[in-house]
């Protein structure tokens, strides 16, 4: 990851998610987003709405596949937003992603927009 991307605003948030996911803590990344987060993964066929809808995509497909993820870049989008690309691995074998992901003014996760390359 380039200098400049290592001091963006939203990549402590995004450290934070992959180390919470990478744990499999669901309380602590559910934390990290806005109570009316939208995660967006067409990989999946569904649009995952709010804490319920954020918490039931992490327990299927984080720690049901047992997903690790490593942060390969990431490019600041503005100060709120940036395009992150990961290396995921797990029960599923292993892809590259990219995520477009928005916080709200308290720092929080309010929108990931996912894709598989």
């Amino acid at each position: 990851m380039n200098d400049a991307a290592a001091s963006h605003p939203v990549q402590a948030t995004v450290v934070d998610f992959i180390n919470a996911t990478n744990a499999f803590d669901i309380e602590r990344a559910l934390a990290l987003f806005s109570t009316i987060a939208v995660i967006d993964d067409p990989s999946t066929g569904c649009t995952f709405n709010k804490h319920a809808g954020v918490r039931e995509y992490l327990e299927k497909y984080f720690v049901g596949y047992h997903t690790v993820t490593r942060l390969l870049s990431l490019e600041g989008l503005g100060d709120v937003r940036a395009r992150v690309r990961v290396d995921f691995t797990g029960d599923f074998g292993h892809e590259i992603g990219l995520l477009l992901v928005a916080v709200d003014p308290a720092g929080r996760i309010s929108r990931i927009d996912a894709s598989l390359e």
